[in-house]
């Protein structure tokens, strides 16, 4: 979806309004549920607006940059470096530390990122590539922080705040942008609709339902691991749709970051998770 945004909403213009349509479709439970005051505890206020501005503003920002360069199957494999992350953070400020399967896993998934990162060097997908793998930390930072929140506060009152919160910062990239006369495109077609659609109420909201209600269950690096088998659809997908063109490293990659990622969740099987 992000990549049929490019050309037609500006990256930043579309996690704007992404983050604006999240917000809608968390607002009727917080209304409900009496959950506004929750949001703006002095408490958690500072640990909101790094979420919202490190778990989304950031990241999706650049991932949509990114996919200017380099195709959706890239991403999504690419994407699982997220993981080297997640280990490092839980084990300093989380202190969950990783098994001999999840360090095991951890290393197949490196290696898999590398097959593709050095075989599309210096290529202009390489560009792409880079900027994916050096933002993902900022997720894992985000959800790091998440795991430290109050464990009463609901799954949803997070995934309202990383939304509410990441304004602040989208606000300040976009007034970067205008003061660069850098273009605020939207072109007004039924595809930019469906991707804004698509990205408001599933991605910055159902999905975000389902994480955080995962990540306050299990370790956040287990998680991660088993989350980030998505790339064999997210690849399939793109392949059907014309985006990516299949090519013998990809497959590579994407056979040893999956068993990588599929090694670390039998962890989880094992503790009855």
């Amino acid at each position: 979806m992000g990549k049929y945004a490019a050309g037609l909403i500006s990256p930043a213009v579309l996690v704007f309004l992404g983050t604006l349509l999240g917000v809608l479709y968390f607002t009727p439970w917080v209304t409900k549920n009496y959950k506004w005051g929750e949001l703006f505890s002095r408490q958690t206020l500072g640990k909101f607006l790094f979420i919202g501005t490190f778990g989304t503003a950031l990241p999706f920002t650049v991932l949509l940059i990114a996919l200017h360069y380099t195709t959706p199957g890239n991403a999504a494999i690419l994407q699982q470096s997220e993981l080297i992350y997640s280990l490092i953070f839980a084990a300093i400020f989380l202190r969950e530390f990783p098994s001999k399967g999840q360090l095991g896993g951890s290393a197949l998934i490196v290696l898999g990122v590398l097959i593709i990162l050095l075989k599309e060097q210096y290529t202009p997908r390489w560009m792409g590539d880079l900027l994916i793998v050096g933002s993902t930390w900022m997720l894992q930072a985000g959800s790091t922080v998440a795991k430290k929140l109050p464990k009463q506060l609901d799954y949803r009152v997070i995934g309202m705040a990383r939304n509410l919160f990441a304004l602040p910062a989208l606000i300040v990239i976009l007034g970067i942008m205008y003061f660069l006369n850098q273009p605020f495109t939207f072109r007004p077609t039924a595809t930019s609709w469906i991707v804004l659609g698509y990205t408001g109420f599933l991605k910055y909201g159902l999905a975000m339902v389902v994480w955080y209600k995962a990540i306050r269950a299990l370790d956040l690096s287990k998680v991660t691991a088993i989350y980030l088998s998505y790339p064999v659809l997210s690849l399939l997908l793109s392949a059907l749709l014309g985006l990516d063109k299949i090519t013998p490293h990809q497959l590579l990659g994407l056979a040893i970051t999956c068993a990588g990622a599929y090694w670390v969740s039998l962890t989880v099987q094992k503790e009855g998770h």
